[in-house]
């Protein structure tokens, strides 16, 4: 049985494209200065243009304002 469970472990260690995507999108966001349930929300969302998120972010617009502007 460790063959199989280091196949297991290995399967589950693996990202799908999509789950990498979305970690880069949320950290990205978390460092721009959105709060964790804001960057989660943006993240999510393939529709929301991550590089106007982290600008708007940079030219001092609030979290919640950018949040509603991008949604």
């Amino acid at each position: 049985m460790p063959a199989i469970d280091a196949i297991s472990n290995e399967l589950t260690a693996l990202e799908t494209e999509e789950e990498r995507v979305f970690s880069w999108r949320q950290v990205s966001l978390l460092a721009a200065g959105y709060d964790l349930r804001l960057a989660l929300k943006l993240a999510l969302r393939a529709d929301v243009d991550l590089h106007l998120a982290i600008r708007l972010r940079r030219t001092g617009c609030p979290p919640d304002t950018a949040a509603r502007i991008l949604l």
